[in-house]
């Protein structure tokens, strides 16, 4: 029989994140998910272990940070935080140290959100940011370490974005004119990223750079 997995979870407040949790909570594989959070969740589960930390300081909790895969779901925006260099210490410090710690803590398998167009030398901010962290958590050599870049993620939030939500309806409409080299530009259901995610945990490949086209192939 084959043992049981631990998951490690940072970022099970948002969006992909909270998803993620529900769908390994029901998940027999896993017999523990960790999760490291900034606030509390609101509920209890026995297969749940809430940690309260501060993840700017996520080293401290080195010998919390144990088991078989982390799935790493942070990322802010510039309404949440309009200050470039917090920003940054969210969108690439935490996953940087988060993968620093999986490697030290013989952790092989590293899952984290970033986004189409992630390239450290990009002119645009968002873009940048996402490819230092690419770039830090790479250099870290996990073994199964695997970088999803999905375009705009569609999913229910629970704070409201205006315009994030006008532009998820006209996605909707975009998205079956967009195609050839146009198709990675298309809107991806949260769903999708978390079935990835779990399929790559589970089922390794060599890539370890995953693309939204990829991420829609896997994910339905």
């Amino acid at each position: 029989m084959k043992k049981k997995k631990t998951a490690l979870i940072l970022g099970a407040t948002g969006l992909t994140g909270s998803h993620l949790l529900q769908q390994l909570l029901k998940d027999d594989r896993y017999e523990r998910i960790k999760v490291f959070t900034r606030r509390s969740l609101g509920f209890t589960h026995p297969k749940l272990v809430e940690y309260k930390v501060d993840l700017f300081r996520l080293t401290e909790e080195k010998e919390k940070f144990t088991g078989d895969e982390v799935f790493c779901c942070i990322g802010s925006t510039k309404k949440k935080t309009p200050n470039d260099e917090v920003y940054e210490k969210v969108d690439v410090g935490i996953p940087s140290v988060a993968a620093k710690l999986s490697k030290e803590n013989g952790i092989d398998t590293f899952i984290v959100i970033s986004a189409l167009g992630a390239d450290a030398k990009s002119r645009f901010f968002y873009n940048q940011m996402k490819g230092k962290m690419e770039t830090h958590v790479l250099q870290q050599k996990i073994e199964h370490t695997y970088i999803l870049r999905p375009s705009l993620i569609s999913g229910k939030r629970k704070e409201k974005r205006v315009f994030e939500s006008l532009w998820n309806q006209l996605m909707k409409v975009a998205n079956g004119l967009m195609m050839g080299p146009l198709k990675k530009f298309r809107s991806i259901s949260v769903q999708s990223i978390v079935k990835t995610m779990i399929v790559l945990a589970n089922s390794p490949q060599n890539e370890p750079i995953i693309e939204s086209e990829e991420i829609h192939r896997i994910g339905n």
